[in-house]
């Protein structure tokens, strides 16, 4: 089960879901291998553990399984899971943004699956964008931060970044109580949305746009996440 996939180093973190078949993709394995969790988490010793860690702001990093399997998933944000419904839009030369990026572990995942693309990362929080380069710096992808491979800003994730739009492929790590429109609009046509979608009641819903521009809705599974709010709201605890 998924919260026995903890190890001792990264690698076998990786290995024990890959194992458990909450990872199923071996593109998904490959990149995840190459950011070491350690990197991204303010409790060192707890990196390796298959659980959320607090990263301050009223945010957190996820539990590396998170939504990597059709369980329902008590969440706040989400990794392999969401790589692997997205992995059709992954590729070389692709843009995704990340709308909460918190972290940067999950800028630093989809970066190495889209080489010579663009991952943009949005937090409302300056002090975790800030934080989150420092992350990304230490886990050696400097270059990819000086060549704007990777690009890491503070703004209102609701209403997407437009001056690297449109996007092959959109995660959103908090649950809107609908679908922002700004972010189906900054899709390109063909691309693709992860979303978690509601309020007491919570569905991940992939937004599929067709090459002509024509938008479909499937839910995929129920989830509880925090709410995609301002900067206020979040660190007063929503």
């Amino acid at each position: 089960m998924a919260w026995r996939c903890s190890g001792r180093t990264n690698a076998d973190l990786i290995a024990n879901m890959h194992t458990a078949r909450i990872i199923t993709s071996d593109k998904v394995v490959q990149a995840m291998s190459k950011v070491d969790r350690i990197n991204y988490v303010t409790h060192k010793s707890e990196a390796y553990q298959d659980s959320p860690q607090s990263i301050g702001y009223g945010a957190t990093i996820s539990a590396p399984h998170m939504a990597s399997s059709s369980y329902f998933f008590f969440i706040d944000s989400n990794h392999a899971h969401a790589i692997e419904h997205l992995l059709d839009f992954l590729g070389p030369g692709n843009r995704v943004l990340d709308v909460g990026s918190g972290s940067g572990y999950l800028c630093a995942v989809l970066h190495h699956l889209v080489p010579g693309g663009v991952v943009v990362g949005i937090d409302h929080i300056p002090e975790l964008v800030d934080w989150s380069k420092r992350n990304l710096s230490q886990d050696g992808l400097d270059s990819a931060l000086d060549k704007t491979e990777i690009v890491i800003v503070t703004g209102d994730g609701r209403q997407g970044y437009t001056d690297f739009a449109k996007y092959d492929a959109i995660h959103v790590g908090a649950a809107a109580p609908t679908i922002p429109q700004q972010l189906v609009d900054q899709l390109k046509s063909p691309g693709r949305m992860f979303i978690p979608v509601g309020t007491f009641s919570q569905q991940i819903i992939q937004v599929d746009k067709d090459e002509n521009g024509k938008v479909t809705k499937k839910n995929l599974m129920g989830v509880m996440y925090v709410p995609l709010t301002d900067a206020e709201r979040q660190q007063r605890g929503y």
